[in-house]
């Protein structure tokens, strides 16, 4: 192979391996602003969150990416909750429609199949948090 092609070569492949690292990177800060928001939204911890819905038994009822165990057929899976436009089909999918149906179900929408689980405030807006990261 001439000199010149082997330079070509060289340059296509750095080329594609500069591509792939600024990829990453754009990956990585989409990822941080999405959890920065997540949490900001709804005054919740991410990964108090995740515990959260392991501890209340979410994943019982709910297939829920990134929750070990959560793969539930009960319910509807949660991916992309964060996009959806609205919760349990009436409620807008907005931070506070969220933390209230997490907490009081039955409350909010009456003789629904989400059973009331007693799940505190704080659980509700770590929860909240963790689904708003699941785009």
């Amino acid at each position: 192979m001439p000199s010149s092609l082997r330079w070509l070569a060289l340059l296509f492949a750095a080329s594609i391996v500069a591509a792939i690292v600024a990829g990453g990177v754009l990956y990585a800060e989409s990822q941080t602003r999405t959890r920065t928001m997540a949490e900001a939204l709804t005054g919740g911890r991410i990964a108090a969150g995740r515990e959260a819905i392991a501890a209340y038994g979410c994943g019982s009822c709910h297939v829920i990416a990134g929750v070990y165990g959560a793969d539930g057929m009960v319910g509807p899976p949660l991916d992309g909750i964060a996009t959806r436009a609205q919760i349990a089909g009436r409620l807008p999918n907005e931070p506070r429609a969220m933390i209230d149906w997490l907490r009081h179900p039955q409350a909010v929408i009456p003789g629904n199949g989400m059973p009331e689980q007693r799940i505190t405030d704080r659980g509700a807006r770590d929860i909240t948090a963790y689904l708003y990261t699941l785009k």
